[in-house]
């Protein structure tokens, strides 16, 4: 099976790779996010690929597209603990009904873990990134193209041009 996998429910759930232009967007986020972390003396920014080991009784890891964690290091193991900020950007399998009850599950998941923000980038909607924080769940923050993106309060000062994510 290709792709990567998250531990659900005591399954393995499979998702098949990203393709083309969630790929870049994600790697796109990721980069802006190391550039961040480096001017303020922080390093914990993941890609697409990352594991984080979690403790919740229905999951063990999550596998965000980009993430910004201030855990320890941990070696070549997974990482612990939960993210502070983590961005899911859909691929082509992540429309209809039950695709958007799977988002806003995995979104709670975070939350309950201790996440404060959740991406959920769609770059076929004019609302490009929905921003959600953990203190107001039911409400994201809304990006379109040309705003400059946040992810207010999880990492203060950093922004993104939501343009960005189409170059």
């Amino acid at each position: 099976m290709e792709g990567k996998a998250e531990l659900v429910n005591g399954a393995i759930v499979y998702m098949p790779p990203s393709g083309d232009e969630s790929s870049s967007a994600g790697f796109e986020i990721a980069t802006s996010l190391k550039d961040y972390a480096r001017r303020i003396g922080r390093r914990r920014v993941y890609p697409d690929g990352t594991g984080f080991h979690v403790h919740l009784s229905h999951r063990a890891a999550f596998g965000p597209d980009a993430a910004y964690h201030m855990g320890h290091h941990t070696g070549m193991r997974c990482r612990e603990g939960a993210l502070i900020f983590a961005v899911e950007v859909r691929s082509a399998n992540d429309y209809g009904r039950a695709a958007e009850d799977k988002i806003k599950e995995q979104r709670a998941d975070y939350f309950a873990c201790g996440t404060l923000v959740v991406w959920d980038v769609d770059l076929l909607s004019q609302d490009v990134i929905k921003s959600y924080k953990a203190s107001d769940p039911e409400h994201p923050t809304i990006f379109r193209r040309r705003d400059m993106a946040d992810a207010e309060p999880a990492v203060p000062g950093w922004r993104i041009a939501v343009n960005d994510l189409f170059e």
